[in-house]
């Protein structure tokens, strides 16, 4: 299973990069491949000050060795090896009428005296938009349902409630965005052998694509000034706030010493804070705020 999630994410990789840059028009994706110290490594994607993408990352990582002491507590393991691989996507356009998109998928495998002991898939995809626009929130929800529901008609409201609560910014008490989807430790049972969790793993790679690229045709000729920009600018800064405060992963990724510019790739390229900042009364901007207020049925 590794070995096919490894060539999966790959091939996603190539097609997600390829696509985003014919959507462009003018940048390209700059390779950066990195080797890990401990063992592994990985393919690090960056396309930065483009016609839509003003910084995008498209990550693959394959790392493994002997699990690191912060996941040995967690997973109640001692003396474990493991190998864990991955892609991140996190794209931050130019034009505030685009959302940003954040999206994830994983696998990991634990040994114990080079026996496989567990395994299991992981990830998730959510929005993260500056101005509201119903019918595209609509849209990424329901590319996010009816690709759950071809396995499990639960999946979708289990995975949203796990999105909604996981994108908090607790400390503002409000919503990083409008949600998606957020799964883990998805391991093989009676309904689920380890190769229909792939086959749903493939499926949500192919949902990266069909939810989020849709709406970024529909508004990269959106016409925007330099209110749009600030107030797009001050609402990354929360991206940002929840990143370094929140993220399991960033923050996982710190802890154990991980590669800081692969870490770091989720960072938006320009940023405010602008101390006690409140949109007017009855703006596209206030309606963004009330709408972060608590999760949203959108479909």
């Amino acid at each position: 299973m590794k070995n096919a999630f490894s060539k999966y994410i790959d091939s996603l990789q190539k097609n997600l990069t390829l696509t985003l840059e014919d959507i462009d028009g003018l940048e390209k994706f700059k390779k950066d491949s990195w080797l890990r110290e401990a063992g592994g490594g990985g393919l690090t994607m960056i396309i930065e000050n483009g016609n839509v993408f003003e910084k995008g990352g498209v990550n693959v990582s394959k790392v493994y060795g002997k699990l690191p002491d912060s996941m040995s507590t967690m997973l109640k393991a001692t003396n474990s090896d493991f190998y864990a691989c991955g892609i991140s996507i996190v794209l931050h356009p130019k034009n505030p009428m685009i959302p940003t998109f954040h999206a994830n998928l994983r696998y990991f495998e634990l040994y114990e005296n080079e026996k496989l002991r567990d395994r299991w898939f992981g990830g998730g995809l959510d929005l993260t938009p500056y101005y509201i626009f119903e019918k595209d929130i609509i849209h990424f929800h329901t590319k996010c349902k009816n690709s759950c529901d071809k396995y499990d008609s639960s999946f979708y409201t289990s995975y949203k409630n796990k999105c909604d609560e996981y994108f908090w910014n607790s400390h503002r008490n409000e919503a990083r965005g409008v949600g998606g989807l957020f799964f883990d430790y998805c391991r093989e049972n009676n309904e689920m052998s380890i190769d229909k969790w792939f086959s749903f793993i493939k499926d949500m790679g192919q949902c990266i694509l069909d939810s989020y690229i849709p709406i970024v045709e529909k508004r990269k000729e959106e016409t925007y000034n330099s209110l749009n920009l600030n107030w797009q600018q001050i609402r990354r800064g929360r991206y940002v706030e929840f990143n370094l405060l929140h993220d399991k992963g960033t923050l996982f990724g710190l802890k154990t010493k991980g590669r800081i510019e692969s870490i770091f790739m989720s960072m938006p390229p320009k940023v405010k804070w602008i101390y006690d900042f409140k949109p007017e009364k009855q703006s596209d901007e206030e309606k963004l705020v009330k709408i972060l207020e608590s999760p949203k049925n959108w479909v």
